[in-house]
């Protein structure tokens, strides 16, 4: 799995990104991982719909075009959930509560960068 971080504008907002590059990870995500912290997340590429079925913890999650713009955004999406776009390519999935930290809105387009690249 590749670590960059995510950009809005040039800005670093989420430091600690993993990027779930392969069709296990895509399939595996944060099942069985410990929760995020702040500043970390997992960008999901070919992902419209998320679920939070055997997890123990709440996710922020932002849904994402091919071109990184942001679709929709569910805060705090509980265990034993379901949520998605029809019009996002991948998602960010992020800690409860980092959208609100980080204001992020429809429209905004975010940008992942392979650390050291």
């Amino acid at each position: 799995m590749k670590i960059g971080a995510i950009y809005l504008d040039d800005i670093c907002i989420v430091p600690r990104v993993w990027n779930a590059v392969s069709a296990w990870e895509r399939t595996r995500g944060l099942l069985g991982r410990p929760p995020l912290q702040a500043g970390e997340g997992m960008l999901i590429r070919d992902c419209r719909l998320v679920h939070t079925l055997g997890m123990a913890y709440a996710l922020d999650l932002a849904f994402l075009d091919r071109n990184g713009q942001v679709k929709k955004l569910v805060h705090g999406v509980l265990p034993t959930r379901l949520s998605g776009s029809l019009q996002a390519q991948q998602t960010l999935e992020l800690a409860p509560g980092t959208l609100a930290k980080i204001t992020l809105k429809k429209g905004d387009v975010l940008a992942w960068r392979e650390a050291g690249a």
